[in-house]
């Protein structure tokens, strides 16, 4: 490089090859300091990070830093500019870049400097892994019930800056146009924004979020929207994000309606369960039951709140991780602001750029590394052993400065730390929670959709899976012993020589076998059963279903596939309990 970025010798700058990244085992990695609070967080985290690599590779890799200038430092080498084009063509060369906080200049004209390195380098997800930490103090009752990870989408929604302000020529002719042109009401004298949702920014972010699903096991991506309520742009996301899962993804995903309805809630090993909730349910969510979520994509505002609210759950933004990314380019930060009052005192803690140095290790593939970090950082916290913010929330705690922090860490990494256990123990306690689950889905499907947030929208959601069936020859006293051992009120009766399936209920028992006094045991389901089978599509809204029921004048229909197989039963019961709790379908 020229001007005052140079790259330090004995490294190789990381590569792209069919779309992935390769990394050699000495990477040129960039860094940025950051104002404020930033000098004391890097170096101390960089120490960590370093430690960890040579404690895990034991030499054979090594990170070769090569610092990037943005913010105050910049701006006294580059005259006045806070984040200069040398720098810019220095993140998208290195491809991986990890940044300290910046601080935005005072003065108008100035776009927030996070906000410039988004747009100008196209860095379209921002991704922010939330995850809780033995021993850090949390709210929650359950802290260690949240691991997820939030691809907030980083360039469209009203973030894009499309806004007009009350009282200029410029508002006068949006709203005149609005008003005239598209017959909209709205008051006088409003300010006025855009909020472009495109096709394109979607599935570029959904696309991000399922692959990153994929490559690290996890079990569901949800999509996080307010559809029901603007349907042309939040919902319209909903509708591309599934478009996108079915069409580029389709060997490796299923949606959450396939989870219920085909498979009976127990997911199919290696795949993806694709789903979506509604933004003001997914904030009570993941305080209720946030181990139903794995990865969330979302939209730029709903992610900003989320991210944040979701932080605070396990330890707030002084510890939450974050990064930028575009289809090759990354860049790690820390999520939190300057705090220019702590500025070179070695005080503040540095987890969220210690932990986006760990998202770092993960995403160019060095995770034995990483999780060196994380299980020496959960020892040193549960010792107690603290920086003051934590420190004032747990009794008997040991307060540190930032570099003694830092000196614990790489100590615990050094010493006796058993890395094969750590993994283990949360592997088991993942598969374990994934198991505990899919009971609750088969056993309790109406009641597990309830209270992980599913608003049942077709049969496949409300539908009791895998119903039992009994040849027509079957005689009607086995049948009804049968329902009475499976306590269920109808069975399936398969073709008999008319070809047709066919339904048995209690009812049907009542009114063809006890009233005419005819014995059970001398006549076959065949003759009893209803037919043909009323059957509808796994897909079928609620609605249509219900209208189905009314005008056929029955309680149950048989749900089938694309096979015209029986997969299922849909009552009357389960219409009226759905919408008894959730009110009309929409």
């Amino acid at each position: 490089m020229t001007g005052h970025i140079s790259y330090p010798s004995g490294g190789q700058k990381i590569s792209v090859k069919d779309g992935q990244i390769q990394v050699p085992d000495n990477p040129v990695l960039g860094y940025v300091e950051g104002d404020g609070i930033g000098p004391d967080i890097t170096k101390a985290s960089m120490r960590i990070w370093d430690a960890a690599v040579e404690k895990a590779y034991g030499g054979k890799r090594k990170i070769h830093w090569a610092e990037l200038f943005m913010g105050e430092k910049a701006a006294g080498l580059y005259d006045g500019d806070y984040f200069p084009d040398e720098t810019k063509e220095a993140l998208k060369d290195l491809l991986v870049s990890i940044k300290g906080p910046l601080t935005t200049p005072v003065g108008g004209g100035f776009r927030s400097l996070n906000v410039a390195l988004r747009q100008d380098l196209d860095l379209y997800a921002c991704v922010r892994p939330v995850r809780h930490y033995a021993g850090v103090p949390s709210p929650l009752r359950h802290p260690e019930d949240v691991d997820v990870v939030i691809f907030r989408e980083n360039t469209e929604d009203v973030y894009a800056g499309i806004e007009y302000q009350s009282g200029t020529d410029d508002n006068r002719k949006v709203a005149d146009f609005l008003r005239n042109e598209m017959g909209e009401r709205f008051f006088e004298d409003a300010g006025l924004g855009v909020k472009p949702i495109s096709e394109f920014g979607t599935k570029r972010l959904v696309r991000k979020a399922i692959q990153f699903a994929i490559d690290n096991n996890r079990e569901s991506v949800t999509l996080v929207h307010k559809g029901n309520i603007m349907k042309f742009t939040e919902g319209a996301f909903r509708s591309w994000g599934y478009e996108l899962a079915r069409d580029e993804f389709g060997d490796a995903t299923i949606t959450e309606e396939e989870l219920y309805s085909t498979y009976g809630g127990k997911r199919p090993e290696g795949k993806v369960v694709i789903k979506d909730r509604i933004a003001d349910i997914i904030f009570q969510m993941m305080l209720l039951r946030p181990n139903e979520f794995d990865v969330i994509a979302t939209m730029n505002l709903n992610g900003d709140y989320l991210s944040d609210a979701v932080a605070a759950e396990v330890g707030g933004v002084g510890i939450a991780p974050g990064a930028n990314m575009s289809d090759n380019v990354a860049v790690f930060e820390a999520t939190h602001g300057t705090a220019p009052k702590y500025a070179n005192q070695d005080k503040v803690n540095p987890g969220s750029l210690l932990f986006s140095g760990v998202m770092m290790l993960h995403h160019i593939g060095w995770s034995e590394a990483a999780d060196l970090i994380s299980a020496a950082y959960e020892e040193v916290v549960t010792s107690k052993i603290v920086t003051y913010d934590f420190a004032r929330q747990i009794e008997g705690a040991s307060e540190v400065r930032t570099s003694q922090f830092a000196d614990a860490i790489i100590a615990e990494m050094q010493g006796g730390l058993d890395l094969d256990q750590f993994r283990s123990e949360r592997d088991q306690a993942i598969e374990k929670d994934r198991k505990t689950r899919e009971l609750r889905r088969v056993t309790s499907p109406l009641e597990e959709m309830v209270a992980s947030g599913r608003i049942p929208h077709t049969v496949g959601d409300l539908m009791n899976p895998n119903p039992v069936s009994v040849p027509a020859d079957t005689n009607v006293e086995d049948a009804m012993h049968l329902m009475r051992e499976k306590r269920i009120s109808s069975v399936i009766v398969r073709p008999g020589d008319d070809g047709e399936w066919g339904i048995m209920t209690q009812r049907d028992v009542l009114a063809r076998i006890v009233q005419p006094s005819r014995r059970p045991n001398t006549v076959k389901v065949g003759e009893v059963a209803s037919k043909p089978l009323v059957t509808v599509p796994v897909d079928m809204t609620l609605n249509e279903c219900a209208e189905k029921m009314g005008s056929s004048n029955i309680r149950r229909c048989a749900v089938k596939d694309k096979d015209q197989e029986p997969i299922g039963i849909i009552s009357d019961t389960d219409i009226f309990a759905s919408v008894e709790q959730f009110g009309l379908p929409e």
